[in-house]
């Protein structure tokens, strides 16, 4: 019987920081400023310059930067973003407590994110700004999505929670839009060890808005100018993350090893995540679609090798979602939540473990 190999594990994906994490703690204690001070500037200096664009904002985490990212727009209450059926919910979440219409539309069976053919047919006159997704580290087709919604006047906010240093024909994730909102949940591909977020802002305008926005509203002490949220980065998440994203493209380039290693061994019998050159993927979740899915899920439980469904519920059929998706079908994102799986895919596993993978997989026999 195989070691257990597990799905995640953050004590050994953060064992090569750990020396430089302590260290940073230690400095955080002696300087004794815990809120929005140096740290929290220079990592949205050094996020803002990882990505070749002006402005980030750090927010506490990756929901409070979708929300943050449509309040900025100020849309009329009521009026409709189009959203990913097979998004996690968080996405769609934002887009209710923003007291908005979330419009779900299918995703390309292939890609798993959103159909640029379906958006158009999608859009009313009450439709607002487009929400993408770029799920499991792969990024949408964003070239049709810019010009459906330059055409028709409307904003685009990209959920990059999944995709740090993800491109789109050479541009990364998170530049294409009005705003690209990250999450640094602790298994993120750039990962802090609690909650943070962020926003990248195209314009000046929106960067000094959010600003305010996370801070009660307020660019001066005492002085709240907008109705306001408390979404702050924390300064030591901050710098955890600042010893970290100089490693981003090394730990991408390591998930996309392991990702080879399932592409080349993993027999036909799995749908693997489709290639193509124009999409650099760097694998937050490697998924395969299999139709006994909770067979083989189990199956490799049994073997000591354990996995996650991302995501096992679809949205509209969350017990939160009974008011707000009703009388839609979904058939490709049911399809997907039915069959997907995600497997071993991080900076903390070696090669030889998903060889070890890909062996007991192709011994599946359903």
């Amino acid at each position: 019987m195989s070691l257990m190999i597990p799905y995640e594990n953050l004590k050994t994906l953060n064992k090569p920081f750990e020396e430089k994490l302590k260290n940073k703690f230690s400095d955080f204690l002696d300087k004794g400023w815990y809120i929005l001070g140096e740290e929290v500037a220079a990592f949205e200096q050094e996020f803002s310059d990882y990505h070749g664009e002006k402005y980030t904002v750090g927010v506490a985490n990756g929901l409070d930067a979708l929300i943050l990212s449509l309040k900025c727009c100020d849309f009329k209450k009521g009026t409709e973003v189009i959203v990913p059926s097979n998004t996690y919910i968080a996405t769609i979440l934002a887009i209710i407590h923003c007291d908005l219409v979330p419009v779900l539309v299918e995703p390309d069976s292939r890609t798993y994110n959103i159909d640029p053919l379906k958006i158009k047919q999608a859009i009313t006159k009450n439709t607002v700004a487009i929400m993408v997704v770029h799920l499991y580290g792969q990024c949408c087709e964003m070239s049709p999505i810019l010009e459906i919604a330059n055409q028709n006047g409307l904003k685009v906010i990209e959920d990059c929670a999944q995709a740090h240093g993800a491109r789109y024909q050479n541009k990364l994730a998170g530049t294409f839009g009005d705003f690209g909102a990250f999450s640094f949940y602790p298994t993120k591909n750039l990962g802090a060890l609690g909650d943070a977020g962020a926003v990248i802002c195209k314009s000046e305008t929106d960067y000094l808005k959010i600003k305010q926005l996370r801070n009660y509203g307020s660019e001066k002490k005492y002085h709240n100018g907008v109705v306001g949220y408390n979404s702050r980065l924390d300064e030591l998440q901050a710098s955890f993350l600042r010893i970290k994203l100089p490693y981003l493209n090394e730990i991408n380039q390591h998930k996309r090893k392991l990702a080879d290693i399932y592409f080349t061994h993993l027999n036909a019998s799995f749908i693997k995540p489709k290639l193509d050159t124009d999409f650099y993927n760097v694998y937050h979740i490697y998924n395969i679609l299999h139709p006994e899915r909770d067979k083989l899920k189990q199956y490799l439980a049994d073997h000591h090798i354990a996995t996650e469904i991302h995501y096992p519920i679809a949205p509209q059929n969350q017990v939160a979602m009974e008011n707000y998706l009703t009388g839609q079908h979904y058939p490709i994102s049911t399809e997907i939540h039915k069959t997907t799986l995600s497997l071993p895919c991080s900076f903390a596993h070696t090669e030889e473990n998903i060889l070890e993978v890909t062996r007991i997989m192709n011994q599946f026999s359903g």
